[in-house]
């Protein structure tokens, strides 16, 4: 008669198993089937037992079961497979886009005082080659003509003013 509770009480740790198993592995389903099978048999094993047993087996089921998916969906977006399956959270994301504007907006003052080429002509706006990079830029105090040595004198935000630096 022993054997009977121990394949119960198995066969109800099983059914838990594949149910945290299911909210991990995408199965379609399978899993989940396979779960309510096994702890359906567990619990009839549980009652042949005795009917005591079986009861608590159908109570301990009934709570734990949907816990331990609640709580395994939880747990989902923090492990490596749950982030590849749902993705970066919001946080993440503006986290990141506010580090790129922060790279930017540094990148962009370093070009203070630098002196570069104008890359089109100036009325009052065109690219200007820093560095070995393009970028946009406004020309003040006058118009500047292609291929004219220009210097970066302010830097605010996205916009870039040049003068003349010959």
């Amino acid at each position: 008669m022993e054997s009977l509770l121990l394949i119960g009480i198995g066969l109800l740790l099983l059914g838990l198993l594949l149910m945290v198993l299911e909210a991990f592995v995408p199965s379609g389903g399978i899993l989940g089937i396979g779960a309510a099978i096994s702890a359906v048999a567990g619990i009839v094993f549980l009652f042949r037992h005795d009917p005591v047993w079986g009861a608590s087996g159908l109570l301990v089921t009934a709570v734990l079961g949907p816990m331990a998916f609640v709580s395994a969906i939880k747990m989902l977006p923090s492990t490596p497979f749950g982030r590849t399956m749902v993705g970066r959270s919001g946080e993440e994301i503006a986290e990141e886009r506010q580090a790129a504007q922060m790279e930017l907006r540094e990148k962009r003052n370093r070009l203070l005082d630098q002196e570069g080429t104008a890359l089109t002509p100036m009325r009052p706006s065109g690219v200007i080659e820093v560095n070995g990079e393009r970028h946009d830029a406004i020309a003040r105090g006058g118009l500047v003509e292609r291929g004219e040595r220009v210097r970066v004198v302010r830097v605010d935000g996205l916009t870039i003013e040049v003068r003349s630096a010959g």
